[in-house]
């Protein structure tokens, strides 16, 4: 596949463009610097908010993928960031590409039917302003019927750790272990990305992963 991938340098991002090249893709890694976060993976400069850009970029695609993430600059991230994925909308539909995969919240998922994990007590204060910004960019996709997209929602505590390819794949439930914790390392986080972009499975879907 050629993927086109919009915050490809922080720490999810990354790790799905490296992912990508793994299995093969033809991978166009996007960032404001247009550094390249893994060797042999085209770089290139680019605002995600841009739909013009976005466009110009995805033309020729078979998907479009996004790593971006609510700004963490003290501001009100939820407007920006819809605007963002507006923008991401806006430009892949221009493009003529139906697949758009983006990296979602944990927030918004649900601990219990109509009870989302942010609005629970002991939810990090400092991370309730990222999860709402999340939270209203899933409700403004589930109102997109033109595309293919899939928003893949991590588990509520993701970090750098190991590709061990075992997890498991969910919807808007929270997924727990035995002992009531909800992990995924951000190399199988990407492993799901990954399999999500190749094989479609949850078009116009949220998707969740864990282990």
């Amino acid at each position: 596949m050629r993927i086109v991938l919009f915050g490809a340098t922080g720490m999810v991002g990354s790790r799905i463009a490296a992912e990508a090249a793994r299995r093969g893709h033809q991978v166009t890694a996007v960032s404001r610097s247009g550094r390249s976060p893994v060797p042999g993976v085209t770089g290139a400069a680019a605002d995600a908010s841009d739909p013009a850009r976005v466009a110009a970029l995805a033309a020729g695609a078979d998907a479009v993928a996004s790593a971006c993430g609510p700004p963490r600059d003290g501001s009100e991230p939820t407007e920006p960031f819809l605007a963002l994925n507006r923008a991401l909308v806006r430009g892949t539909r221009d493009a003529g590409v139906r697949r758009l995969v983006v990296v979602g919240g944990a927030g918004s998922l649900e601990v219990a039917p109509g009870r989302e994990l942010v609005d629970q007590p002991g939810f990090p204060e400092s991370l309730v302003p990222e999860a709402l910004a999340h939270r209203a960019a899933l409700e403004y996709y589930r109102t997109v019927d033109d595309l293919d997209w899939t928003y893949i929602s991590p588990a509520a505590e993701i970090g750098p750790g190991e590709r061990t390819g075992r997890f498991r794949v969910g919807d808007d439930l929270l997924l727990t272990d035995a002992d009531g914790t909800s992990r995924i390392s951000a190399e199988d986080y990407a492993a799901a990305f990954l399999d999500e972009l190749e094989e479609g499975a949850h078009p116009r879907a949220r998707t969740s992963v864990a282990y």
